[in-house]
């Protein structure tokens, strides 16, 4: 979680936006040197300030009244003293007690699975599908198709409670072999758990393994029997043996102010080309000289101990982006290619996958409500091959993605709507799914409450604002 940036609003109407030292990080706090950022950073435009600075100005819109319907401060200092005096009075008269048992006045919380993440294994008709609202790991039949009268499918088993180690799963795969499970989780546990095909209910993990905080995407190479994660906050790509266990370190980190990783989400590899691409939502920091080492075991605590030493402020924002390396890419280096630009489309571009066959790259695009795909080898500023987009295809902010070479067809998780849905391979357009597996009735939407920083009430408009 970061700190909110605070608002002002000036005399004449402009709302100015003044960001804390502690926030993204929009400013840089004294004595930053400028030959610590990366020659990359440089010629984009990025430059050291030094200084507290205003980010930017914009006149608001003339609105009828008020936006926000303030409390005087005179009111709120009675409210306290009147509040002050009637809980002395309660310990004067030995009353006051408060039921703190006692049930909401009303709930606001989406009661149906979450779709997030994705995989499929063709040969046994295997898919599985996380759920980062109920906090649960779900199979299916990749066959099933939820008629349009239904409210859902139900899954064949289920996996989730205490002891599965598994919240906010937002990674996924499945052994080709074996059928075993594999999900990483990002925000609130710092664990890849490890499935047998037969694990239900609240079951605890076969294996699993420590991971930095803030691991979102999930690739294994069956070759070499490795594991990649991308970790968010820290802008990193962690290697494991496949097998690796408790709090075993990597095999190699790709790290650094010079791989252009920005909020590193999905992953994948082309194992035939020997590359590596990652997508970035495009927020970043610099890092100190010599950048520090990422520590993946616990403290005496019992906590993950993850943490680069960043420069203190030096947070920017970039376009997101998918940045192409080498399969073996150890340490700061640069990517070998980069797509990023508005032709790209790229809008929280998520998790994605290969197609070594056609030596395509398949990209869930989040906000964007698309799938987009473009050539392993493109570079910069370049529009997708395909668009899969449109209200006839039902896609509704795809997080997760997978690739079935087999039937040669291409799933989507949607987040937005409570649906898989799947696409022939070279779907175009607007095109309707082949069949869609729901976890909900087809007309009640996802609330997207997965995640919730805090609450805010719009008195003006009478709205909750619930930032994620």
């Amino acid at each position: 979680m970061f700190p909110t940036s605070g608002l002002r609003l000036s005399a004449g109407g402009t709302l100015l936006a003044v960001v804390t030292a502690a926030a993204i990080g929009l400013l840089l706090v004294g004595g930053v040197q400028e030959q610590n950022f990366s020659a990359a950073s440089q010629a984009a435009g990025r430059r050291p300030t030094g200084y507290a600075q205003l980010v930017s100005s914009e006149p608001l819109p003339v609105l009828d009244g008020e936006i926000c319907q303030w409390v005087p401060a005179s009111a709120a200092t009675t409210l306290a003293a009147s509040l002050q005096q009637t809980a002395a009075g309660d310990r004067e008269r030995g009353t006051g007690s408060v039921d703190l048992d006692r049930p909401p006045v009303r709930v606001l919380k989406d009661a149906n699975p979450t779709f997030s993440a994705i995989a499929v294994e063709p040969e046994s008709n295997m898919l599985v599908m996380t759920d980062e609202n109920l906090f649960r790991v779900m199979e299916y039949d990749r066959r099933d198709n939820t008629p349009p009268q239904a409210r859902l499918t139900e899954p064949k088993r289920t996996i989730g409670g205490t002891r599965t180690k598994a919240e906010m799963v937002c990674g996924v795969y499945i052994d080709p072999k074996t059928q075993d499970t594999y999900v990483v989780n990002n925000d609130t546990q710092n664990w890849l758990a490890v499935f047998s095909k037969n694990a239900q209910g609240n079951a605890e993990p076969d294996r699993f393994l420590a991971v930095p905080h803030g691991a979102f995407g999930l690739a294994v190479d069956e070759e070499r029997q490795e594991l990649f994660i991308t970790i968010q906050h820290n802008n990193a790509v962690i290697v494991y043996r496949k097998a690796a266990s408790g709090e075993e370190e990597p095999l190699r980190e790709l790290f650094g102010d010079d791989t252009e990783l920005e909020d590193p989400h999905g992953i994948a590899l082309d194992i035939q080309r020997n590359l590596l691409f990652v997508s970035n939502h495009g927020h970043g920091r610099y890092r100190e000289r010599g950048g520090g080492q990422l520590a993946i075991g616990r403290d005496p605590e019992g906590e993950n101990r993850s943490a680069r030493q960043f420069l203190i402020g030096s947070g920017y924002f970039a376009p997101p982006s998918i940045t192409v390396y080498s399969r073996n890419a150890e340490g700061n280096v640069a990517p070998l290619r980069i797509i990023e630009g508005p032709k790209t489309r790229l809008n929280w571009p998520s998790h994605m996958a290969v197609n070594e066959q056609r030596g395509e790259l398949y990209v869930a695009n989040d906000i964007d409500d698309s799938i987009l795909v473009f050539r392993v080898t493109d570079h910069g500023d370049v529009a997708p091959t395909r668009v899969i987009r449109g209200p006839k295809t039902g896609l509704k902010n795809p997080a997760g993605l997978a690739l079935d070479l087999k039937n040669q067809e291409v799933w989507a998780a949607n987040m937005g709507n409570h649906s898989a849905t799947v696409y022939p391979m070279l779907a175009n357009g607007d095109v309707p799914p082949l069949r869609a597996i729901r976890s909900g009735a087809a007309d009640e939407p996802s609330l997207l409450i997965v995640n919730p920083g805090g609450v805010g009430y719009d008195s003006k408009r009478e709205e909750l604002l619930v930032p994620n």
